[in-house]
């Protein structure tokens, strides 16, 4: 028979914060593609989300530190040697180090030998999410095994990866992927720029399963002498604007009585605490840590307003499209975000929500006329709800991917 089998590379298996890929990998599932995950981390949280519980594919993890399964390196690294592209993964992986000598590329070496070592030898093509470390180990694995890869980028892969590594990746030259796809067009476009031919790269939106959520509440406006609800969904790091919220969150006018509520882990999550603590708002804020989506959706419900002030870090992380601005926008919750990188595709100021300079000043006026005007606020949500059921919806990017998918494991095999 024809091998027709898939291996896919992640970071961690299951990650609260990447939703986005359980979705993507159990609809692939569900149209039929075989496929085994591979992972390079074992899992931290503690919970999971239902998609998790969907997915029937076989989840192996690799040594996450080279150092903790000495004899399982070992064995693969010795036994590189005799797989069929060696020379060639060897020549690539030099000409990286040469340039990139570090703990972590030499991890991913090593991890790429375990994968192309222990791989089924039905697997016909590797699909790695991340063009950085994932797309590493993918790339070396695929070379060493003599099949092609393909990798799909969202964010920090993009914007943190040095110039020349993703030139390579995206170049048939140096062994680059057979295609990519990226979720943004403004990610794509760069990404473009930088493949040897545009065509290697796709513009894939996400979407949303809508399958998976129930039907947005019946929102009636909120009185104006009401308690104003606010929520945020995203990690607490530096490219989601966190403490800039906080700051704008200390200068709403005092007549208006408001509580957020924040979802999700991340390092800054003490410093976040202290600086609500500073400006003695502490009492007014809910700290929820990470929850399953379940949990995401009913305080979205809850809720009347939902903030993400995205900016672009100093290392130039920033955020891509994020999911859960669609998932606000599945339950009809108006929405206050920044027009940073790719969030402009999917809400344009003024008709599907309100994108906001992440000044403080300039958010808390936000909020504050978003508050005093519930009634604009509901046509905002009404307008993205129809913007996310007519045109980023999940099954088109799945039926695209499943299509590239499919012709990349006929040519592996």
């Amino acid at each position: 028979m024809t091998a027709q089998r898939l291996a896919v590379v992640v970071k961690g298996w299951p990650r609260l914060s990447e939703t986005f890929i359980a979705q993507e990998l159990v609809a692939l599932e569900e149209a039929g593609l075989d496929f085994d995950i591979w992972s390079l981390r074992h899992p931290t949280d503690r919970k999971t989300h239902p998609l998790h519980d969907r997915l029937q594919a076989q989840v192996r993890y690799l040594p996450e530190y080279l150092r903790d399964e000495p004899r399982r390196v070992a064995r693969a690294v010795g036994a590189a040697a005799d797989l069929p592209g060696f020379d060639a993964a060897a020549a690539a992986y030099a000409a990286d180090l040469e340039r990139d000598d570090t703990p972590n590329r030499r991890r991913r070496w090593g991890q790429a030998c375990v994968m192309a070592h222990e791989m089924p030898q039905d697997v016909a093509g590797l699909y790695a999410h991340f063009l950085h470390t994932p797309s590493s180990v993918a790339r070396y694995a695929a070379i060493l095994r003599g099949v092609p890869w393909s990798f799909s980028a969202h964010a920090k892969d993009i914007w943190t990866s040095p110039e020349w590594e993703l030139r390579e990746k995206l170049s048939a030259r140096h062994h680059g992927a057979a295609f990519g796809a990226t979720c943004t067009a403004f990610g794509a476009a760069h990404l473009q720029g930088l493949a040897d031919t545009p065509p290697r790269v796709d513009l894939v939106y996400h979407g949303l399963d809508l399958d998976r959520f129930p039907a947005p509440p019946d929102r009636t406006p909120r009185a104006p002498d009401e308690r104003f609800h606010m929520i945020s969904v995203g990690r607490l790091v530096e490219k989601k604007g966190f403490d800039n919220l906080i700051d704008a969150l200390a200068l709403l006018p005092a007549s208006l009585d408001w509580h957020w509520t924040h979802i999700g882990g991340g390092a800054l999550d003490g410093q976040m605490r202290a600086r609500a603590e500073a400006h003695g708002i502490a009492d007014r804020i809910t700290w929820r840590g990470a929850c399953d989506q379940p949990e995401v959706i009913a305080a979205m419900r809850a809720a009347d307003l939902f903030v993400l002030p995205s900016r672009i870090a100093a290392d130039g992380d920033r955020d891509g499209l994020p999911n859960v601005l669609m998932e606000a926008a599945s339950q009809k919750l108006p929405i206050l975000s920044t027009p940073v990188s790719a969030i402009p595709e999917f809400i344009e100021d003024g008709t599907h929500g309100f994108l906001s300079d992440d000044a403080p000043d300039k958010l808390a006026a936000a909020m504050a006329g978003l508050a005093a005007d519930p009634a604009r606020a509901g046509r905002l949500a009404e307008a993205a709800y129809r913007r996310l059921t007519s045109d980023f919806v999940m099954q088109p990017g799945i039926a695209h991917l499943r299509q590239r998918l499919g012709a990349m494991l006929a040519r592996g095999a």
